[in-house]
């Protein structure tokens, strides 16, 4: 009886060499082919700041840019920095995806975050701020605004701002104020001027006004101050028998990551409670600080925030660039992308027949009315002309058509 003949497949014989010919020993392929998780991350956010760097962009889309690259850096350091920095404490810390300690690439990443917020400050300063004022929309200072101007600012400060201000002092009696994240804060070196005693206070900038305040009486030329900057010129009002020494803005990044055990909590909407608390007063990652503030001040910060110099983030502009997103509000349509209306194609099939919405088109003075019956039903189009039309295929649209007059329709819905 002839045995059957089993044929090799190249699997398991360790003579068989079939594939060493394709194979690549890893000592030939280069050292950095992988890019690490955090640093990668940051080198997109890099990519988000080109755009506002790009001078051929609207203005208002340029800092608009600049808004989202400092929001995108504000939830990295909460939770991928913050993150990694809570597994280096608690001795957890595993290499990364190639290969590298924690705390190295935590150092990279602090150097390359430096050298980011640098540049973010200096688009703002040198490019995107001289580009709106040369458009019309000035982001003016205190010191640069008319007498009356200020008159009408103290006014919106003493019935809008004032009310919801809550200075706090330091002082052998009230220990050291919770500073809550991502919230814009004032230090100030105060003096008694019948004691003179000095005494440091702090005041949180109200997230829930507007961060530019428009300055009346601009004409043609929009103004806006800055909030801190108004309250930092009243700073009087809040300290009445005291002289103001000193003041600088300060920002607090904490550490807001979620983590929670599914399989080990018993209640999960209890334990997803208890997190979104303990986020409120995680550990200071950050610390952003103004070029000009003093030794004094930023000493006193980082004894009472327990944080390293390593993450101070001493920046040469105004600190928070994400209440560029207010300016979205200008009705300036020149200073942002054109609106397009694209024309879709749809295809004539029997199948899409009563799906799609068609028109009638005689010439630039046929009008077409629209009307949406329910949200499932497609719009029904009546159309007026004088004599039989030529027909054209239309889209729905919640916008006038952009194509020239001679080829569109006058819509109206």
């Amino acid at each position: 009886m002839m045995e059957p003949v089993l044929s090799d497949a190249g699997l398991g014989d360790a003579e068989d060499d079939d594939f060493d010919a394709h194979e690549v020993p890893d000592a030939e392929l280069p050292d950095h082919r992988y890019h690490d998780r955090e640093l990668s991350w940051l080198a997109f956010n890099r990519r988000v700041l080109e755009l506002a760097e790009d001078t051929s962009l609207p203005e208002l889309e340029r800092a608009n840019f600049l808004a989202i690259f400092a929001s995108n850096l504000d939830e990295f350091f909460m939770v991928r920095v913050a993150g990694l920095k809570r597994r280096i404490l608690t001795g957890l810390a595993l290499p990364t995806n190639v290969g590298r300690a924690a705390s190295d690439v935590l150092g990279d990443i602090s150097a390359e975050a430096h050298a980011l917020q640098l540049r973010h400050a200096a688009v703002w300063t040198n490019s995107i701020r001289p580009a709106l004022a040369d458009a019309g929309i000035e982001i003016t200072e205190w010191d640069e605004i008319t007498d009356e101007q200020r008159a009408a600012l103290s006014e919106y400060f003493q019935s809008q701002v004032f009310p919801v201000l809550m200075p706090l002092a330091v002082d052998p009696a009230h220990p050291f104020p919770y500073i809550s994240g991502l919230s814009l804060n004032l230090a100030i070196r105060i003096r008694n001027a019948r004691t003179g005693r000095q005494d440091f206070a702090r005041l949180k900038v109200p997230p829930m006004l507007p961060r530019f305040v428009e300055v009346p009486g601009g004409g043609e030329i929009m103004r806006f101050i800055r909030l801190e900057e108004l309250i930092a010129n009243h700073l009087g009002d809040l300290f009445p028998g005291m002289e103001v020494l000193d003041h600088h803005a300060f920002r607090l990044t904490r550490n807001e990551d979620v983590e929670i055990e599914e399989d080990e909590s018993e209640n999960l909407i209890q334990a997803l409670e208890a997190e979104l608390l303990r986020r409120r007063f995680g550990p200071p990652i950050r610390l952003e600080i103004t070029d000009d503030m003093d030794d004094v001040t930023l000493e006193l910060l980082i004894k009472e925030l327990d944080i390293t110099d390593q993450e101070v983030y001493r920046l040469p502009g105004p600190l928070d660039l994400r209440g560029l997103f207010d300016l979205s509000r200008i009705d300036r349509p020149d200073l942002r992308y054109p609106r397009i209306c694209p024309p879709r194609r749809w295809l004539s099939s029997p199948a899409t027949a009563m799906s799609v919405p068609t028109c009638s088109r005689r010439s630039a003075r046929a009008t077409c009315s629209c009307t949406t019956r329910t949200s499932r039903s497609r719009p029904a189009c009546r159309l007026s002309w004088s004599r039989p039309p030529a027909t054209r295929t239309c889209w729905p649209s919640s916008r006038p058509c952009t194509a020239p007059r001679a080829t569109a329709p006058s819509c109206r819905r």
